[in-house]
């Protein structure tokens, strides 16, 4: 395996039974980890979105309480209040855990990818994570 940039429509990407051999198999590879960096960005954006939400979702007065543990001196109703606002910030903080291992999964397959050293394989990702920036970031001003 070359330990340099090379322009060839010959590579083996991630898993032995990707094997590209042919320039149409390298066009479908370039699109697929294009694709691959295009979702990388949407998710970096989709989990800033979700954690924004789940700060906002929580109440004001209650939301260093479900950091820093109960209140001593809580009523019964009160107390069935805050258990289910902690399991649904649980539930929230879940889900964000999740996406993050997604989101590190992907971004190890396209960092493997450009690993690869094929050059048109590295550009497939730079113009996939641009395009991704491109598309994903103005999401974030949206509510």
């Amino acid at each position: 395996m070359p330990m340099h940039f090379i322009f060839s429509d010959e590579a083996v990407l991630l898993f032995d039974f990707w094997r590209v051999h042919s320039p149409a198999g390298m066009a479908l590879s370039v699109l697929v980890v294009l694709l691959l960096a295009v979702l990388y960005e949407g998710i970096k954006v989709g989990k800033a979105k979700l954690l924004h939400k789940t700060l906002e979702s929580l109440p004001a007065t209650n939301s260093q309480q479900f950091i820093l543990g109960p209140d001593q001196d809580s009523t019964g109703s009160r107390s069935t209040s805050d258990n289910r606002t902690r399991l649904r910030w649980f539930l929230c903080y879940f889900g964000q855990s999740l996406v993050h291992v997604i989101q590190v999964v992907i971004g190890y397959f396209v960092m493997l990818a450009v690993m690869s050293y094929n050059t048109w394989i590295f550009l497939g990702v730079v113009l996939g994570s641009a395009l991704g920036y491109y598309l994903a970031y103005p999401l974030l001003n949206m509510t």
